[in-house]
């Protein structure tokens, strides 16, 4: 096997141009496959970052059937006393959850004594949400950051500050109907003006979670959702299958599920363009594939066909057509490890290189977000080993084409 190796790296040598062009293409695609990984990666993992630690949580759980009807904001599927105990027993006792929010959300008509417009509230403890959404305090337009809102405060979106002339310290009033139909008012200060976190045309604003149990004349503990929030990311898949296996064994007098639990991806419309940057990911790798065959194929048919003489001869002498074809395969082999570690070398200096000279960009109102090009070592291997075995395919058809030559035909050809 050593002498095959060392005559097809003989051959390859013999063509420095063919081989030196190839390994060229093959390089080029690695490096544009690791730098597009690594730089989609990074772009994906910040944008992820952005919606799950300003509002979402990486998780939630809601009463069975809330998702369903979020728009309305229903109040007769929120969580009841005992439900939520059972579910804090549940993430108190798991040590991959960092924290979590229990929320309470409603539809409220939002005056500021001249005019009314419609708001969605999230009414929040604010400790616990600081901790489950700690970017949410950098979606601050105007306002004091600091410990979030008190009791009797208002955080408003930017669009409804603009569009109702609210200022901050200014003096609204939100008037609700509660799950009995009744209607109550209460006067708020405004404390912040937000980001439009849902989007520009967003309407959420923040309350004081007590605020609104007063607000829908709410007696005991009640909220809508508890959004979550994990120590590491990576282990959301696992966490996510946990509290579903174990929540479903919640079940009422029906012998139905009480609880339902999501993951940020069904919650948010982002997780779309997450699935698009994958299958760009994707449509990359199988690109980097056309090349390597077709640079391969290319380089080994000519070596074939110029080298029909030669095939004759070492046919002629006695050499198997098993040892020819492997002649040729371990060409293909050596020009797909080559052009690989080549373009891994340059790869990962160029990954290097992003993340010390810092590339930013700007995401709504968020300015100079950088990002931080990475690539993990299962995503190399993979990419190396795909190059490496597509090599070694390409060169099949002609490696095959020379063990089956015929040592006489060969000898005659000119």
């Amino acid at each position: 096997m050593n002498n095959i190796i060392k005559m097809a790296a003989r051959n390859l040598r013999r063509y420095k141009r063919r081989t030196l062009l190839t390994s060229i293409l093959i390089t080029l695609g690695v490096v544009a496959v690791l730098l597009f990984i690594s730089v989609s990666g990074s772009f994906k993992a910040l944008m992820i970052g952005q919606i799950t630690d300003s509002m979402m949580g990486h998780l939630q759980i809601h009463k069975k059937g809330y998702l369903a009807s979020m728009d309305s904001l229903p109040l007769n599927r929120n969580l009841q006393e005992k439900q939520i105990a059972k579910i804090r027993g549940l993430l108190d006792g798991n040590d991959a959850v960092e924290a979590y929010s229990m929320r309470l959300k409603l539809g409220a008509m939002f005056s500021n004594f001249n005019e009314t417009t419609n708001i969605r509230l999230i009414a929040v403890n604010p400790k616990q949400e600081i901790l489950a959404a700690p970017m949410l305090q950098d979606r601050f337009l105007q306002g004091e950051k600091e410990g979030l809102l008190a009791k009797g405060e208002i955080l408003i979106p930017e669009l409804i500050a603009k569009g109702m002339k609210v200022k901050l310290g200014d003096s609204i009033v939100l008037v609700a109907t509660n799950k009995d139909g009744s209607v109550n008012g209460q006067s708020f200060v405004v404390r912040g003006i937000l980001e439009g976190i849902s989007g520009p045309g967003g309407r959420d604003g923040y309350i004081h979670l007590e605020d609104a149990k007063s607000l829908l004349r709410i007696e005991g503990k009640e909220i809508s959702e508890i959004a979550i929030r994990l120590k590491d990311m990576g282990d959301l898949e696992e966490v996510f299958a946990t509290l579903k296996t174990t929540l479903s064994s919640f079940k009422n007098k029906k012998d139905k599920p009480v609880f339902e639990v999501h993951t940020w991806e069904k919650l948010s419309p982002f997780s779309k363009i997450a699935g698009m940057i994958d299958l760009m990911t994707l449509f990359i790798k199988v690109m980097l594939v056309a090349i390597v065959l077709v640079s391969i194929m290319n380089v080994m048919v000519m070596s074939v066909y110029e080298r029909i003489n030669e095939i004759g001869t070492i046919a002629a002498i006695g050499t198997k057509p098993g040892k020819i074809m492997a002649l040729f395969l371990a060409e293909g082999l050596l020009l797909g490890v080559f052009g690989t570690m080549i373009g891994v070398v340059l790869s990962l200096i160029g990954i290097m290189i992003m993340n010390v000279s810092g590339i930013s960009f700007d995401f709504g109102r968020q300015k100079g977000l950088m990002l931080a090009p990475t690539i993990a070592a299962t995503d190399v291997v993979m990419v190396a080993a795909i190059v490496i075995a597509i090599a070694v395919l390409g060169s099949l058809q002609p490696a095959w084409k020379a063990a089956k030559m015929d040592p006489i035909t060969a000898l005659r050809h000119v």
